[in-house]
């Protein structure tokens, strides 16, 4: 009898590890798909409703925005050691489980500190999926294809700002609760969905001084990633205003902008592995940051049509895609150290997260004191790409 369960054990961990790469990459997908995608982007055409239903006042609702990063931030710091202690596997299931639990607390408005804790939960399961997810996946894959597979399991970001655009509208014709249930209903239906479908594998033990052994290339890219959050932030909360406000074309335009934004997001991912695959991952990074800064420029400068639709697809493909490309550098610069590879994706992130907040905070407030002008807004984000475009440059050049 006492032979028994580990038997038991280890025929499930095998029946696991057997189930092709692309089932595990599907669960990935759709990991990130409801923890990022749904859960971040999904708010913002939900805003305007929240509003006019007097669920909260407007600046509740922006409030209310900020709490999915504080809790992203949170799940960035917790995300590695949660994964030690319970497997990678079970917090990935528990995590997608509470962001569709989210959605569904959202339908009923009992108060803002209600709200904002769902919020917070939400945000805290995503940034626990975007640390865990590919460590899980990507040894299943031949080192060859990893680029396409990281590129794979990261398009269910930009499905959730297509879905954004698309989905939301049409849930909210049944009322605003109908739609925060629908989005809980899609969350739990892909949640139960991939439940077998994670790896067994061993998950990787936390390091307690992985940040000392870290080489100089490697920390120089904690900084590249974390302009990158800088930079990318413009587009992802002033396009649709700036299109709708400050170039006067109504909120109709500025949603086929967003629609546009979120194509490019669902491609990027997909797109960006595939080149990764081709010239390695450091010189695909280097070739996203030049045509993301070139994209904020043109939305600073070039309000024509041909030119906002160009950089909305330039600036969606490298928002997801940019963590494809992340991971598959931290591997070339830590090539065969699995343990250094997975510390080393907790710190970007990490890092990622907080400059990410604290850009929120600092973005508003450029727009707010200099006349609400768009442009402001986005050399500074072409500004801090450049940088990480620096940052990365020197990084190639270290070891």
């Amino acid at each position: 009898m006492t032979t028994r369960p580990p038997a038991t054990t280890a025929a499930s961990g095998a029946a696991q590890d057997a189930l092709p790469a692309s089932v595990a990459i599907f669960a990935g997908l759709s990991a990130s798909l409801v923890a990022i995608g749904l859960a971040r982007f999904a708010y913002t055409p939900l805003i305007p409703p929240l509003i006019e239903a007097h669920w909260f006042g407007a600046s509740d609702v922006v409030y209310l925005g900020a709490a999915n990063f504080a809790g992203y931030f949170a799940g960035a710091l917790s995300g590695r050691r949660l994964g030690a202690r319970f497997s990678n596997r079970t917090m990935l299931r528990l995590m997608m489980a509470l962001a569709a639990l989210s959605f569904a607390a959202c339908a009923v408005p009992v108060s803002l500190a209600w709200y904002f804790g769902w919020r917070l939960l939400s945000g805290f399961a995503g940034a626990v999926v975007m640390v865990l997810v590919a460590q899980t996946i990507l040894p299943t894959v031949a080192p060859a294809r990893r680029g396409l597979a990281s590129g794979a399991i990261f398009m269910g970001i930009g499905a959730g700002i297509v879905a954004s655009g698309t989905l939301v509208p049409l849930l909210l014709g049944s009322g605003l609760a109908a739609a925060w249930l629908g989005l809980a209903a899609v969350s739990a239906l892909l949640t139960v969905l991939t439940w077998r479908a994670w790896p067994a594998h061993a998950h990787v033990p936390p390091a307690g001084d992985g940040e000392q052994r870290m080489p100089a290339s490697v920390r120089l890219l904690y900084a590249a990633y974390a302009a990158v959050a800088v930079g990318l932030l413009g587009a992802a909360v002033f396009l649709v205003d700036y299109v709708a406000r400050g170039l006067a074309r109504g909120t109709g335009a500025g949603a086929v902008y967003w629609i546009v934004y979120g194509a490019g997001a669902l491609s990027g991912p997909l797109l960006y592995g595939l080149v990764a695959d081709r010239i390695g991952f450091g010189r695909a990074l280097r070739l996203g940051l030049v045509l993301s800064g070139a994209a904020a420029l043109l939305l600073a400068f070039v309000p024509h049509p041909a030119a906002l639709g160009a950089a909305s697809v330039l600036l969606g493909a490298f928002t997801p895609g940019v963590v494809t490309l992340m991971i598959g550098r931290l591997h070339e610069l830590l090539p065969g150290d699995t343990h250094a590879q997975h510390a080393a994706w907790g710190h970007s992130t990490t890092m990622f997260a907080l400059c990410q907040a604290l850009a929120g905070y600092a973005f508003s407030f450029l727009f707010a004191h200099s006349g609400g002008r768009h442009h402001v807004v986005f050399v500074a984000s072409a500004l801090a790409l450049g940088a990480a475009l620096l940052l990365e440059a020197a990084s190639a050049t270290r070891r």
